[in-house]
């Protein structure tokens, strides 16, 4: 049985640097697409998007009537290289000066998310910068990971400390067991999709015995 987190702890998960409280998450189903990679870790990454879909009790779709793909995932090894990118600006208009700031800051991942009328998270994309730290990460591990942070709004800070992934006696990574149950009951239909109150950590781990390990 996994290690259950506290009312404070899912609360620090979802409350954001400057104190604010915001648990969202994707109120249609998802569509995937991935950018600039060979058709391994294409599959690899797709399998881990229905993975984490099919633990949260979400649904995924051929296509979002709204934007095609709704989840764009971008590997490149230059920021440069994404205003080069068609049709890109018009999705992200600031494009050139938030690549003028990751490449300041060094930076070799960013995640951007967009969302519907009621809050709720309607587009993600994630932009990994291949340099020789994300190079060196097994591609089923990076997917994983990163699938699992686009999931939910977590906090800015949710896990600096703490990766969302456990290595196991073998050498196998898996998701953290505890962050499995909590996405699980993020997705619980009969909550929210979005909440900015607190109380709602404790809604979640009233269903995390529920939502069982995974």
């Amino acid at each position: 049985m996994a290690d259950l987190l506290t009312p404070d702890a899912i609360a620090a998960l979802f409350t954001r640097a400057d104190g604010e409280f915001l648990f969202a998450r994707w109120g249609r189903p998802i569509v995937p697409v991935v950018f600039g990679t060979d058709d391994a870790t294409l599959s690899v990454v797709k399998g881990a998007v229905e993975a984490v879909v099919a633990l949260a009790g979400h649904q995924m779709a051929e296509t979002d009537p709204e934007l095609g793909a709704n989840l764009m995932l971008f590997f490149f090894r230059e920021w440069r290289e994404l205003p080069e990118v068609p049709g890109l600006d018009r999705l992200i208009p600031d494009l050139k000066s938030l690549v003028t700031r990751l490449q300041a800051a060094d930076a070799n991942q960013y995640r951007i998310f967009r969302f519907d009328e009621r809050g709720a998270i309607r587009a993600c994309f994630v932009f990994l910068r291949m340099d020789d730290a994300l190079s060196a990460v097994p591609a089923e591990t990076l997917a994983l990971s990163q699938i699992v942070q686009s999931m939910l709004l977590w906090s800015d800070r949710a896990f600096q400390e703490r990766s969302v992934l456990a290595a196991l006696p073998g050498g196998a990574v898996v998701l953290r067991p505890e962050i499995g149950a909590l996405i699980r009951a993020g997705y619980d239909p009969i909550l929210p999709a979005v909440s900015q109150d607190p109380s709602h950590a404790l809604r979640l781990a009233a269903r995390l015995g529920q939502a069982g390990p995974h």
